[in-house]
């Protein structure tokens, strides 16, 4: 069933008052990409991304994940290799960001859905996070089809962004806000 817009207002609302994560993640969408476009961030900023992405699940990580291996491979990586990522993705667009993708999955720890942590932080206008929850919630509520690929290629992360959009056009909101609903109602889903 198609959320309303009374109902979309309502999973916003809800994310914004009941989830752990949301104040440092309102912090970071207003502080990461000016600090990763200046490049005045520091390792930790890099790692608080690699970090989010497994903790927002807060105990309740999708299957396959060791977040605690992602993160050790991400602290070990050689930071300029990261630094030179970053600059790569900053000049991500929505119509060509397979090099962006590239340079930030040959960092250790990343994978596309992490990389697509990155894009959403320097990004947030443009790039919505994936994983197997999010991709099975705008599934249900789009036409994105079949089953979270796991990882899913550019080409489905591409798919999904499609779907993002059509959910972003639907509600009247932007691309953050489109992971905070998905977010929210992922938990009425049984599995991704």
């Amino acid at each position: 069933m198609d959320p309303s817009r009374a109902d979309v207002e309502a999973a916003l609302e809800a994310y914004r008052s009941t989830e752990p994560l949301y104040t440092v993640e309102s912090e970071a969408v207003e502080t990461l990409p000016d600090a990763f476009q200046s490049g005045e961030y520091g390792r930790r900023d890099a790692q608080w991304v690699v970090r989010w992405y497994g903790r927002r699940y807060l105990g309740d990580e999708p299957p396959g994940e060791d977040r605690s291996r992602r993160e050790d491979a991400f602290e070990g990586a050689d930071f300029e290799a990261v630094r030179d990522a970053i600059a790569a993705a900053i000049e991500a667009d929505r119509e060509a960001y397979g090099d962006a993708i590239d340079a930030l999955t040959a960092l250790p720890g990343v994978d596309l859905p992490v990389a697509s942590a990155f894009l959403a932080f320097l990004h947030p206008d443009r790039f919505v996070v994936v994983g197997p929850h999010t991709w099975g919630t705008v599934r249900d509520l789009t036409a994105l089809e079949g089953p979270y690929p796991d990882p899913p290629s550019i080409d489905e992360y591409d798919d999904y962004l499609a779907a993002c959009d059509e959910l972003a056009d639907r509600y009247g909101i932007d691309p953050w806000e489109v992971y905070m609903l998905v977010w929210r109602r992922r938990t009425e889903r049984a599995e991704p």
